[in-house]
């Protein structure tokens, strides 16, 4: 293999991981937004660990992470405004991405 073999490889691989750690991270932020979002709703426990998974897979139907948002809206019942759950999923994902990178590493 030449050395330019070599590089476009390496920036394969490199691309694959980043996209691989991004979709992990989304998936935790998720996770982090359907446990506060179980919390609002008074559950708790394997209750709250179920309703964020059902949040999790949510966010398999469309591009991007509007349908998670209409999810949590819609089960919050008007509680919280979906711009109030846009702020906490922002506020969540640096965390998330944090706990991705220590657990890979």
């Amino acid at each position: 293999m030449t050395t330019f073999d070599d590089r476009e490889q390496a920036f394969e691989a490199k691309y694959a991981h980043d996209a691989e750690m991004q979709f992990r991270a989304e998936a935790r932020c998720n996770k982090l937004l359907g446990l506060w979002a179980a919390e609002l709703m008074g559950k708790t426990g394997s209750d709250a660990e179920a309703y964020a998974m059902t949040v999790v897979s949510s966010d398999m139907e469309e591009p991007g992470h509007e349908d998670v948002i209409r999810r949590v809206t819609a089960d919050l019942e008007g509680k919280v405004a979906s711009d109030v759950i846009r702020a906490k999923r922002a506020e969540l994902m640096p965390a998330a991405k944090d706990a991705i990178l220590t657990e890979a590493g």
